[in-house]
């Protein structure tokens, strides 16, 4: 199969913000689509990996911030490549709370929702959370950015710049070095497995 073909979905890509005992942190996800209007219901899909996930998990609610076409990359690399167990994720952000206490970012999205966890579906590498929308507010009226918009005009082309034998990420464009790229591979940077890989040429 064409993974490649997995892409012209319209996915879009959000910040997903939780807090717990005085920490916040937050994460990169591409899934969060509305099912109902009445009661109005989301559901987001986050990788088990990242450490949001727990802290949602734990607390049972979570923050959802709308990316806008006008995102920097610099903004997936600071809440995608690297973890909330480690780092400080709000050094630098300009953000605002919540009703419920838990951040949402005010610069590069158009919108942000407040979610309460009504249920959970465990996916294997992810979790699905169905949440009840509990706040919401338009923030710009720039145009959401979509998956495919990031991949053509946000994601910069990898740097060419010495022959390097092993495989890039075509995600996020992580390179594994090594002659063969195991099976049970996870990207260390955006938790996507080895199938999204393919080999340096």
């Amino acid at each position: 199969m064409d993974q490649k073909a997995m892409y012209h979905l319209t996915y879009g890509l959000f910040i997903l913000t939780a807090e717990e005992a005085g920490k916040d942190n937050g994460c990169i996800v591409n899934t969060v689509s509305q099912v109902t209007t009445s009661p109005n219901r989301i559901l987001v899909a986050v990788n088990k990996g990242n450490y949001t996930h727990n802290m949602i998990v734990r607390t049972g609610q979570f923050n959802v911030s709308v990316l806008t076409e006008d995102s920097r990359f610099a903004t997936y690399q600071h809440w995608g490549f690297q973890s909330g167990a480690t780092t400080d994720k709000t050094e630098g952000i300009t953000f605002a709370r919540a009703e419920n206490g838990i951040i949402y970012l005010t610069e590069e999205t158009n919108a942000y929702l407040s979610a309460r966890v009504v249920s959970m579906t465990d996916l294997g590498t992810h979790t699905l959370f169905l949440a009840e929308v509990t706040e919401g507010a338009v923030l710009s009226e720039q145009p959401s950015v979509t998956y495919s918009y990031y991949q053509k005009h946000i994601k910069p082309a990898p740097a060419r710049t010495e022959k390097k034998k092993g495989f890039i990420c075509t995600v996020c464009g992580y390179i594994y070095e090594g002659d063969t790229l195991p099976e049970d591979f996870i990207c260390p940077w955006c938790k996507h497995p080895a199938s999204d890989f393919k080999p340096i040429e």
